[in-house]
């Protein structure tokens, strides 16, 4: 018994390692050699190359013209075919249900336009009998209006950035502007430089907050969504009545948001060491 244990505990083992090895590979590092790859996962270069083999005969990593590797053709075949999440819709919507479980407050998937603005197009709704209802699936919204347009808005480089806010944006709720926490008419105008402010606390925390900024008497927290490529592509949010959301509740729920936000991004193969690196392109450059 104590031999078969140790014989599946090896191979368990085995599959640790490999799959180690696989992680080692991402957007800043597609090509890696030997002697990286032993680094990055702290295994011997003799096992490494043992285990680079077998990956390499069942078509995971591929060998390059100059002896590096690099992730091989059946994973990227399992990703199209659907190993891997067809969609962020496809990839969201379980996520959304279970914060939906969690906060009994309503989830929506926001996603970035061509257009530089944002559009629902999901919910999972409280059940709740007061609650809040996305109805405008598919319409352009401005970015800065709303925490899941900032928080997108926020991952954006920062001369995109710079193009959004110089466009005519207007508040269309009487709550507060977007860039205020004053209560407004719903023709004010946002200010670039109070959203400018902002933006660098939402891309530190990845989490935006909105208070009746697009729908009166409703309260918002967002976090981005990243795809394989480690770009920004949409947002996830929690609303729900001001009265049920207070400050407090705002702060609480904004790490299940994060967290949910990420798990989603992770499917669709983004990685922290990648997404800090393409943030930083988002920062005001210096002086």
């Amino acid at each position: 018994m104590t031999s078969v244990t140790s014989g599946r505990r090896r191979g368990v083992q085995s599959i640790d390692r490999a799959v180690a090895i696989l992680r080692c590979f991402d957007t800043a590092h597609p090509e890696l050699g030997i002697s990286d790859l032993a680094r990055r996962t702290g295994l011997s270069t003799s096992t490494t190359h043992r285990l680079l083999s077998a990956l390499q005969d069942n078509r995971l990593v591929r060998q390059s013209r100059d002896r590096r590797y690099a992730l091989g053709p059946l994973l990227l075949r399992l990703a199209r075919v659907g190993a891997a999440p067809a969609s962020v819709l496809d990839a969201a919507r379980p996520v959304m249900t279970r914060l939906r479980d969690e906060v009994d407050e309503t989830v929506g998937l926001h996603v970035l336009l061509p257009t530089r603005e944002r559009a629902v197009i999901d919910q999972v709704e409280s059940r709740q009998p007061l609650r809040r209802t996305y109805t405008e699936f598919g319409a352009p919204i401005p970015l800065p209006l709303g925490a899941p347009g900032k928080v997108l808005l926020a991952a954006l480089p920062y001369d995109v950035q710079e193009a959004v806010l110089a466009r005519p944006i207007t508040a269309t709720s009487p709550g507060t502007s977007p860039g205020t926490s004053q209560a407004t008419s719903p023709a004010d105008p946002t200010e670039p430089d109070v959203l400018r402010k902002q933006l660098v606390g939402i891309r530190r925390r990845n989490v935006a907050f909105s208070r009746a900024e697009r729908t009166s008497g409703i309260r918002t927290v967002a976090s981005a969504v990243f795809d394989g490529a480690d770009l920004p592509v949409a947002s996830l949010s929690v609303s729900a009545p001001a009265g049920r959301m207070p400050e407090e509740r705002m702060e609480e729920y904004a790490p299940l948001v994060v967290a949910a936000a990420w798990s989603i991004s992770e499917q669709l193969g983004a990685t922290r060491e990648g997404v800090a690196a393409y943030l930083t392109r988002a920062e005001p450059p210096p002086g």
